[in-house]
């Protein structure tokens, strides 16, 4: 009997050392290798190959590329009947890229029936060092002044990798959500990326494909490896982004 082992990468071995994703361990499910550092070439290198970061404080960095893959395809998000009138007198509003620091720490706060967070300082340092250079970015829904709810994640080419949502009030991440698709949709993204499977997406339009299906996508859709800027730059009341808006339906 032999035991399989993820790859080992050295701190100063290229980004392009990672293993081909079909490599990657059936148990647990997607590891693929350990070990390198989070420098935005690398994290921009896996990225657009399947492969993302995941690890507690103490180890080291492991890389994921888990099979099947959960993702939207951004017309596809499923906006229930609730959520429906709820979002015709709903007084949030919407900004991209205002807080992105502020919402990766509201990501890794504290949360039920978890414990501790995969969001370690090293972790918020290299996503925040890849939004100064314009890949990474962030979704705010506000009440007022407060922030109760967003999501952040990196855009290459037409696909989005997303990384964290949190909520602090009811609706939070889903409003962020619906943005975030909104957005992704009227500029023909092709897929918008959850990494692993989970019921509470899947009851909101997400959909399960085959690691190869998606890594196939991916080799169209992120070339060329362009970042983008297009995000609304003004503060948006959350019914610009909902179903009923002109070009933003997302059934």
């Amino acid at each position: 009997m032999t035991t399989e082992l993820a790859t080992w990468i050295g701190k100063d071995d290229p980004p392009e050392a990672f293993p081909d994703v079909s490599r990657a361990l059936a148990e647990p499910d997607g590891l693929l290798a350990a070990g390198g550092d989070l420098s935005p070439e690398r994290l921009l290198y896996a990225y657009q190959r399947g492969i993302f970061p995941w690890y507690d404080e103490g180890q080291p960095i492991l890389w994921w590329s888990p099979n099947p893959r959960c993702v939207f395809y951004p017309g596809a998000y499923r906006v229930s009947k609730r959520l429906r009138r709820d979002l015709k007198k709903h007084d949030a509003t919407v900004s991209f890229n205002r807080a992105f620091n502020a919402v990766v720490e509201a990501c890794a706060g504290p949360r039920a029936q978890q414990d501790g967070t995969w969001i370690t300082t090293d972790i918020m340092t290299a996503y925040a060092r890849l939004h100064e250079l314009g890949w990474a970015h962030s979704v705010e829904i506000w009440r007022g002044d407060r922030l109760i709810g967003g999501m952040y994640g990196l855009a290459i080419g037409k696909a989005f990798f997303g990384e964290s949502m949190f909520s602090r009030e009811d609706n939070g991440s889903k409003l962020a959500l619906l943005s975030l698709c909104s957005v992704l949709r009227e500029h023909q993204f092709e897929i918008l990326d959850c990494q692993v499977v989970s019921e509470h997406l899947l009851t909101l339009g997400a959909v399960a494909i085959p690691r190869e299906d998606f890594t196939a996508i991916l080799a169209r859709a992120c070339e060329p490896a362009e970042s983008f800027a297009c995000w609304p730059q003004e503060l948006l009341p959350i019914q610009a982004f909902g179903p009923a808006a002109p070009d933003a339906s997302l059934q």
